[in-house]
């Protein structure tokens, strides 16, 4: 439950609002979680009024707070939802578009509801751009990939956002684009091995189209990168990726709140 007037350390309610799943916790001042996390399916169809109720339900029973930040899977600009793929579908990532939720969705004030929801103020950014927050190292280029429901990136110079990049809806190698390509999805399609060869061959695309100083992989599915596959075909690009795991988001909530050009 929110609570504005609590006197000390300010305690932040962390979301990650995701294709498959909307997840929740509280954080202390240095980022430590207060509480478990809480987590429910995400249900479609999802107009952005059904997400905000979703979203207050689940954090109902999570300890007292003073802010709110929120990762979303789409572009997020001032607290403005430009696009929203998986919640404009009828049975979620990958199924029918329908118009009418393209339109609900079509500039909606995330910010602004969840504000005004829970009673405290909020800050909302894409999910990748808040996983990156919490892994970057602030040492020179470095590129963030999410793998979880799609594929989620962006790219940090020197600690701050230098550009969010929507390389989930841009064409992939082959065919598709990189949601289709290296999603969920495609995973479960083709099994884990077959998987990883799209992932290594995505590795070296986006490296020579950004060549960073590091790539720091995250996201549900960061577990089932082969990075011995990765070494086996250019050693020299094994050693500029990290697998960081999803504990990212966590701390990026926190430094939502601190950096410039995220929410």
């Amino acid at each position: 439950m929110p609570d504005a007037t609590t006197v000390g350390p300010v305690k932040t309610l962390v979301i990650d609002i995701g294709g498959s799943g909307l997840k929740a916790t509280v954080l202390d001042a240095q980022g430590e979680p207060v509480h478990e996390r809480v987590r429910v399916d995400t249900t479609y169809p999802c107009p952005p009024e059904k997400l905000v109720a979703d979203l207050v339900r689940l954090v109902d029973a999570l300890p007292p707070y003073q802010r709110v930040s929120a990762g979303f899977p789409g572009v997020v600009r001032e607290g403005l939802v430009l696009t929203a793929p998986h919640f404009v579908t009828l049975h979620g990532p990958g199924s029918t578009v329908d118009d009418s939720l393209v339109k609900s969705w079509e500039r909606f004030d995330l910010r602004g509801a969840l504000s005004a929801a829970l009673g405290v103020p909020a800050r909302v950014a894409n999910d990748a751009d808040v996983q990156g927050a919490g892994v970057v190292t602030g040492r020179g280029l470095e590129l963030v990939l999410t793998l979880g429901t799609g594929l989620g990136s962006c790219v940090f110079r020197d600690g701050a956002l230098a550009l969010h990049l929507e390389l989930a809806h841009h064409p992939a190698i082959k065919r598709g684009t990189y949601n289709d390509y290296v999603g969920d999805r495609a995973r479960k399609k083709l099994g884990v091995k077959h998987w990883n060869r799209r992932v290594v061959k995505t590795l070296i695309a986006v490296d020579a189209l950004i060549f960073p100083d590091a790539i720091l992989v995250g996201g549900g599915n960061a577990r089932r990168v082969d990075v011995a596959k990765l070494q086996k075909r250019r050693p020299d690009l094994a050693g500029k990726v990290t697998l960081v795991g999803n504990a990212g988001g966590l701390l990026g909530g926190i430094r939502l709140w601190e950096l410039q050009g995220l929410d």
